[in-house]
């Protein structure tokens, strides 16, 4: 007996356009960006256009007689001992500010990181000085550092006596507002320091153990070669935070004594402000934008080459 089967024809189902349906159904229309690209051209790309265009003018800030002078300011600048001595202190704050904030904040993240009951109340406590506004810790240290303050008695206590004005003085006032900008953002490197620390597998810890790897080998070998990325971050970042460093120094010593603690963004404040000279004060602001901007892609860069 022989059985025969037929196979029934299937329709067949076109799915180009019910596809095409789908897919511009789903896709977000460009008229949604719209308000928001609106905004960001009236808030923010067009005033930073325009303040660029001031840099090359002679306005006070004060009434419409704008003239333009060329590259004026920018020669004024590079001429002035006041940029040129505000450019140092901003490096070299900048650079002391990172690396002893790193420091001090993967020393926390590693300590934090252990097995202590009152790690979390640690952690709470350490990063507390990072949501306060930076012109209140300014004042709050600045009261500390006032002649009888509690560093003034302690320094008196150790025989020092160099401490009593640290503010005041012009070989100590830099130093003093390092002390507190490193207080303050210490805590911020922590938390990223110690979210690397946390993403390294345990395994990999034990294994080192058992090959029998001290403490110092396991961080120099293990440990520290997983930071590359939290390290290029909290680099960047306090880069960026100390280049641009105003709250702390207006709150302490508004760039005195002296000159001895003058920034470019004091100097920039100064210019624009006081002096009503806002054209020569936009042409400084372009240049620590310019400075900020090409430290930050080079050190990017060798990061991304290094790893």
């Amino acid at each position: 007996m022989t059985v025969t089967s037929e196979r029934v024809a299937e329709p067949r189902v076109r799915k180009g356009p019910a596809r095409r349906r789908k897919t511009s159904a789903t896709k977000v229309p460009f008229w949604f960006a719209v308000p928001c690209l609106v905004v960001f051209f009236a808030v923010v790309a067009y005033p930073t256009v325009q303040g660029v265009l001031y840099a090359f003018t002679d306005w006070s800030g004060l009434g419409s007689a704008i003239h333009f002078n060329g590259l004026a300011n920018f020669v004024a600048l590079f001429s002035s001992s006041d940029t040129v001595g505000a450019l140092w202190h901003t490096v070299l704050m900048a650079v002391v500010i990172t690396v002893v904030q790193n420091a001090i904040g993967l020393a926390l993240a590693l300590g934090v990181n252990s097995r202590v009951k009152s790690r979390n109340v640690l952690r709470t406590l350490l990063f507390a000085p990072v949501v306060m506004t930076p012109i209140i810790v300014g004042y709050l240290w600045q009261f500390i550092f006032v002649p009888g303050g509690p560093v003034a008695k302690l320094s008196g206590l150790a025989g020092v006596h160099a401490g009593e004005n640290v503010l005041g003085d012009p070989s100590l006032a830099m130093w003093g507002i390092v002390a507190i900008v490193v207080w303050q953002y210490a805590g911020y490197s922590m938390v990223i320091y110690l979210a690397g620390l946390q993403n390294i597998p345990a395994d990999v810890l034990e294994a080192a153990l058992v090959d029998g790897a001290g403490p110092v080998k396991r961080f120099a070998w293990v440990t520290w070669p997983q930071l590359r990325t939290p390290t290029l971050i909290n680099i960047t970042l306090s880069l960026i935070t100390s280049l641009k460093l105003f709250d702390q120094v207006i709150a302490t010593t508004q760039g005195g004594p002296g000159n001895a603690t003058q920034t470019l963004s004091t100097l920039l404040y100064n210019e624009a402000f006081l002096y009503n000279k806002y054209g020569y004060g936009i042409a400084l602001g372009l240049i620590v934008f310019i400075l900020i901007a090409v430290i930050s892609f080079g050190q990017m860069r060798v990061f991304r080459e290094r790893s």
